[in-house]
């Protein structure tokens, strides 16, 4: 493709299968189901149009390589977890690949790092949903996937591209990768500043735990040392003899975030400058969602989830397609149920709960025009706010809302806030003794309109059961409880939790599971590329390959397994067909 900015494009279709390379396939796979990329180009012909593609593209320079038939090729390599290098050896040799992309059987194909270069073009065009739109628009198209059925939304943790830091590792290595992108950007320039030898002494390799020193005091001065180095760098960059545009480097302000999240910077009874790092506990550090992991990739973080779950990257989200299975058809007759077809992945970084997501995925989904009359989610995305917004835009969500977290609740003994009546009208609750509140006030915590609802003391000291209802100090029992509408909701979501019926129901979003499984297995926990904009690319790949794995076998007539199915259950379906 050549540079960024020296490329051109001129959209054009694409070829149909070369005459040749169709005869050796059908020569081939006589009697044999045809591969995937041959099955692709048959069923959906040119899924991915150049057209699509021209605004990523200049007016002049250097015509590109087809970036349809690239976004096509970065797909097939995600179906088999293939390397730049290897996709596009598959383009040069292997037939169903050429076959899909109508190239003749003497075609080269093209260099591998151009696949680079059109995933550094789409994500800087903010394109990363583009070729999911494409394929799904094709699927409707072909009526493999509509608005208003079922949906069902998972998420799972992903592994950044970059290695694990702790604290001291970060600041060191924060300072040795300004310092090198310094040294390559302006040669000569450091070492009018600086004493080359001991810079390359401490940064000269790259910055392990393993390599420093293990006594506590010998490691708090190098941290001293990182940060005194680092502020003189920061210093030196920003001083009117250097440069102007050595500011913009990204490893520079990589090290002014890493410096200010991690430093401080006083002054002593001399009047000296002291820098010393950040006590967690006394100092305080940023926020997790705000707090840089890694000098080479600052859109990663880190998270946990549960006790065992501790990880430095970033968060999927999958939503798919779960209609109820077909009919059985009559004995003899091999039921092939059309396949669950990924509608949309988000992409986050690890800090970001699975409930704030929830309104991004609606909304995707309402822009391709295929919002779900049902979906299905996990506690994690729950909230009655939620739920409530989704009906407003037509969506069913099923799913449980997490239970009361009073003490009385978690205790399973007491007077949870379900055993009080709450009168909106009269603005009063009656507690299960009979009595009425004493006041009723409205407030906002943390955003949101609640009200708060507190009983009398009168009635509270003499009561009988007062250690069944609250243990405060002061002797009376204070509710807090949303508006009407939300309560009525969470009080209505919460008893059909417990309904047969509705648990029955439910039963469908553990389908997810098997999807994410099949993304882990296509590499989708471990991001390949640095950024969240290319990780998001990336999963958006994996995303439609996992689609075309399942049309494959859907088109091929394979039945799709909804559970693991035993041995002799496979024997016995196979003898039915």
């Amino acid at each position: 493709m050549g540079r960024m900015g020296a490329v051109s494009m001129q959209p054009e279709p694409w070829a149909e299968p070369d005459p040749q390379v169709a005869a050796a396939i059908r020569a081939i796979y006589r009697r044999k189901a045809f591969p995937l990329a041959v099955q692709v180009r048959d069923m959906l012909g040119e899924v991915f149009p150049d057209e699509q593609f021209l605004d990523l593209f200049g007016v002049r320079g250097k015509p590109g390589y087809s970036p349809g038939r690239l976004a096509l090729v970065s797909v097939l390599q995600a179906t088999e977890r293939l390397t730049d290098r290897q996709a596009a050896e598959r383009v040069a040799s292997d037939l169903g690949w050429k076959y899909a992309l109508g190239l003749t059987l003497d075609d080269p194909g093209f260099d591998f790092s151009v696949l680079s270069e059109f995933r550094t073009r789409v994500v800087a065009g903010g394109r990363e949903q583009l070729v999911l739109d494409l394929l799904l628009a094709a699927l409707v198209d072909k009526g493999l996937v509509k608005a208003g059925g079922k949906q069902r939304t998972d998420s799972t943790h992903v592994v950044s591209a970059v290695r694990d830091l702790n604290r001291l590792e970060l600041a060191g290595e924060s300072v040795r990768a300004a310092v090198e992108a310094v040294v390559v950007a302006v040669p000569g320039w450091f070492q009018t500043v600086f004493d080359v030898p001991g810079w390359s002494g401490r940064y000269g390799r790259r910055i392990d735990t393993w390599r420093l020193p293990t006594a506590q005091t010998k490691r708090d001065q190098l941290a001293v040392d990182y940060g005194t180095d680092g502020h003189a760098l920061i210093e030196a960059v920003y001083s009117p003899a250097a440069m102007v545009w050595l500011r913009d480097l990204a490893a520079v302000q990589a090290l002014r975030i890493v410096l200010l999240q991690n430093y401080l910077v006083t002054v002593d009874k001399q009047g000296r400058q002291v820098i010393r790092m950040r006590d967690a506990d006394r100092d305080g550090l940023p926020p997790a969602p705000l707090r840089v992991a890694s000098p080479y990739d600052l859109d990663t973080r880190w998270a946990a989830k549960g006790d065992d779950l501790f990880w430095n990257g970033y968060k999927v989200h999958i939503s798919e397609t779960c209609e109820d299975t077909s009919p059985q058809p009559e004995p003899g007759v091999r039921r092939v149920d059309s396949p669950n077809v990924i509608t949309n992945v988000v992409t986050t970084d690890a800090t970001v709960p699975d409930v704030v997501v929830v309104e991004a995925v609606h909304w995707d989904l309402a822009t391709r025009e295929l919002a779900p009359g049902e979906h299905f989610l996990d506690s994690g995305y729950a909230s009655a706010d939620g739920v409530l917004a989704a009906r407003v835009a037509g969506i069913d969500m099923v799913t449980p809302l997490l239970a009361d977290t009073s003490a009385q609740a978690k205790a399973g003994a007491g007077y949870d806030r379900a055993s009080f009546v709450f009168d909106f009208d009269a603005a009063a609750a009656t507690c299960p003794q009979g009595k009425v509140s004493a006041s009723w006030n409205p407030v906002v915590q943390d955003g949101k309109p609640k009200v708060v609802v507190t009983f009398a003391r009168a009635d509270c000291i003499p009561c009988p059961v007062r250690e069944l209802c609250t243990t405060s100090k002061a002797m009376r029992r204070q509710l807090t409880v949303p508006p009407r509408e939300v309560h009525g909701l969470q009080q209505a979501n919460r008893a059909a939790q417990k309904d047969k019926d509705w648990q029955a129901r439910y039963t469908v979003r553990a389908g997810v599971e098997g999807t994410i499984n099949q993304a882990v297995d296509l590499g989708i926990r471990r991001a390949r590329y640095r950024g969240i904009e290319k990780t998001r690319l990336q999963h958006v790949f994996i995303a439609c390959a996992i689609n075309l794995i399942r049309l494959n076998a859907y088109w091929n007539g394979h039945m799709l397994d909804r559970t693991r199915t035993s041995h002799i259950g496979r024997l016995e379906l196979a003898l039915a067909a």
